[in-house]
């Protein structure tokens, strides 16, 4: 029998995916985070006649300049990066620009500090770059919102790394400035690099967005174009930091996917550079959503932070696995919390991406049980 590497005996197999790929027919999904939208039509116009101009070559391994151009210019105005083209790499999907930056920085005997709960990759990624995830537990109390307590006693000389996720998936929490501020202090003092997954940068209610970026150089910034328009299918987005980091990161790219589709690209380009109306539109309804499944939750007596961003609730259970198979057994899929951390058993999370209708209908069916 062919043996497999070792690095692999750690890693599982996502638990969103498996909740997903059980669903029964009928079933209401709020298990996967996608927008129910269909991308901005301009959007869809710009890739239509660039099919028809012919541009499915093969681009930069960077990405299209003109879109790291209008990349550079967006962080500058929404975020305050000061950055510039040559910085900027164009990545298959936030998951890819994750997964070739933990490969490129980390390898064995150093540790990265994670969020817990967190987004199921980050804990996989680590693992496959042969690092150790020392997870940082959240606190429900505080919203799930990480402070700078909640890191310093982890930090110790084989600390190499950090990810953060504000806007938070799974818990939807948005870290205040302060803490984000401090927090960046502590990767320069400490020479740590802090890897900014900013995914869910734009879908935020009442609160603003920092970057740690702007108060630190060991920042790589991770964001694309999946969320805020709705453009999962089309995998296209990017990461930004210090040059010579980014020519580092670039190598694992270039030997894992050679670069990103030339039609999503030129879509990305037109998302940046068209109207942002699109945006403001599919904010207000996923508050209008949020909104209708925290008073149906409360109904049914689970306690749950209310989201101040990205399109996700998490509340406390009894039981994560026991909750999830009996939603999926009244016909709605969820993902059990343990898959975000194991400080998270007791949690289950849900997407308020799909439709209003649908939210309503499946919170129906779960208070038949609750």
């Amino acid at each position: 029998m062919v043996k497999i590497a070792e690095r692999l005996d750690k890693i599982e197999l996502s638990g969103i995916r498996k909740m997903f790929e059980a669903k029964p027919k009928g079933a209401i999904n709020l298990g996967l985070g996608e927008p129910d939208f269909d991308i901005p039509e301009n959007v869809k116009m710009a890739m239509k006649n660039a099919l028809d101009e012919g541009q499915t070559h093969y681009t930069h391994n960077m990405g299209i300049p003109e879109l790291r151009e209008e990349i550079a210019k967006k962080l500058k105005k929404d975020n305050n990066i000061n950055t510039n083209p040559d910085s900027v790499m164009v990545a298959v999907g936030a998951s890819e620009a994750l997964y070739i930056s933990t490969q490129a920085l980390f390898e064995k005997g150093d540790e990265v500090l994670i969020p817990d709960p967190g987004f199921v990759s980050y804990k996989g990624c680590v693992d496959l770059s042969q690092a150790e995830a020392i997870p940082i537990e959240l606190d429900f109390n505080n919203d799930y919102k990480m402070t700078v307590e909640d890191i310093e006693n982890k930090i110790n000389k084989n600390t190499k790394g950090l990810i953060l996720n504000s806007p938070s998936n799974p818990t939807g929490a948005v870290m205040d400035k302060e803490d984000i501020k401090t927090i960046s202090d502590l990767a320069t003092d400490n020479d740590f690099i802090i890897l900014s997954d900013e995914i869910y940068e734009k879908i935020i209610y009442t609160k603003k967005h920092h970057s740690p970026a702007q108060f630190s150089d060991n920042v790589i910034t991770i964001n694309g174009f999946s969320k805020t328009y709705a453009m999962t299918g089309l995998r296209v987005a990017y990461l930004t930091g210090q040059r010579d980091i980014v020519d580092e990161i670039l190598k694992v790219h270039q030997y894992n996917v050679a670069g990103a589709s030339s039609i999503s690209q030129i879509g990305a380009i037109e998302a940046l550079k068209g109207p942002q109306n699109y945006v403001d539109n599919i904010v207000k309804e996923f508050k209008r959503k949020r909104d209708l499944i925290i008073s149906r939750l409360t109904k049914m007596g689970l306690n749950c932070p209310n989201p101040e961003g990205s399109f996700y609730v998490f509340p406390k259970v009894n039981n994560g696995n026991k909750f999830a198979q009996m939603a999926l057994n009244t016909g709605v899929v969820t993902t059990p919390g343990v898959s975000f951390g194991e400080s998270s058993k007791n949690n289950i999370r849900m997407s308020y991406a799909t439709s209003y209708e649908e939210i309503e209908e499946a919170m129906n069916r779960l208070e038949k049980v609750v």
